[in-house]
């Protein structure tokens, strides 16, 4: 088969656990596009400020990703541009509810667009990451608004201290802050085989980019979502934040067959 005949699959779970804390201020979603077929939005929110103010923020984050999406044309409409939108529209709806939540609240946002065609177009605000593995190695990844990711990147840490840093959850730039937050945008093409992983700080904190590449490789996107958590939830002993996680696996089609996205069980 040619290339321009090939026909892309796009395989998703979603996982979510509230840790060791005692309430759960992560939201994740999978929204599939209600009239273009095999185009969907994967969106992951660490949501920040207190009992009520982090939920708020984080439930704030998907509204305004999904209402957005649901009015996005593909044919008309560009995905940088949807993508600077949820950003923004998310920080300012946030600011507004911040004038009635208990706390202060904040949220994190990487989210990722991938279309039939398998082009992949993401953002991030935060420590919430997109990475894209091929053949279980990373491609790229986002890298972190935050006090420890300028230290990485002034060569003062390495990847490994800095997730174990006393200041590792300091972050720089969020939605809802006074700052405006920043727009960092990337996109590429995927091939049948590349996977997607969208996480808050409470999963990607137990792994090195080689094991989460390994379990993505070796297991279908379900079964990932629930290893990985499981994974998570024993090395933390304990002491684990809200954690949560989105995989979307592209795949090679049979023609005849469409299943839908499908969520691995929350906890």
């Amino acid at each position: 088969m040619s290339p321009t005949q090939t026909r892309l699959q796009l395989q998703a779970a979603t996982g979510i656990h509230r840790g060791d804390r005692q309430y759960q201020q992560d939201r994740i979603e999978v929204f599939p596009h209600a009239r273009v077929p095999g185009l969907v939005l994967a969106v992951v929110a660490d949501g920040m400020g207190g009992r009520s103010g982090g939920r708020m923020a984080a439930d704030q984050v998907m509204l305004t990703a999904q209402q957005l999406f649901d009015r996005y044309v593909p044919s008309q409409d560009d995905p940088r541009s949807l993508l600077h939108s949820i950003v923004r529209e998310s920080h300012l709806m946030i600011k507004l509810s911040a004038i009635s939540a208990e706390q202060e609240p904040h949220s994190t946002v990487a989210c990722a667009l991938v279309e039939p065609n398998g082009s992949c177009h993401w953002a991030h605000v935060g420590d919430s990451r997109v990475h894209v593995f091929r053949g279980g190695k990373l491609e790229t990844r986002t890298k972190d608004h935050s006090y420890v990711q300028e230290l990485v990147d002034a060569g003062a840490l390495s990847e490994t201290m800095a997730r174990n840093h006393p200041m590792s959850n300091v972050l720089t730039a969020s939605l809802g802050a006074d700052e405006e937050p920043p727009f960092n945008y990337e996109s590429m093409r995927l091939k049948p085989g590349d996977v997607v992983l969208l996480c808050s700080d409470g999963l990607w904190h137990y792994f090195v980019d080689a094991e989460l590449g390994s379990a993505l490789d070796r297991l279908d996107p379900r079964e990932s979502c629930e290893f990985l958590i499981a994974k998570a939830r024993q090395r933390a002993v304990g002491g684990g934040d809200n954690l949560s996680l989105a995989v979307l696996k592209l795949l090679r089609s049979d023609p005849r067959s469409t299943p839908a996205p499908h969520a691995a069980k929350s906890r």
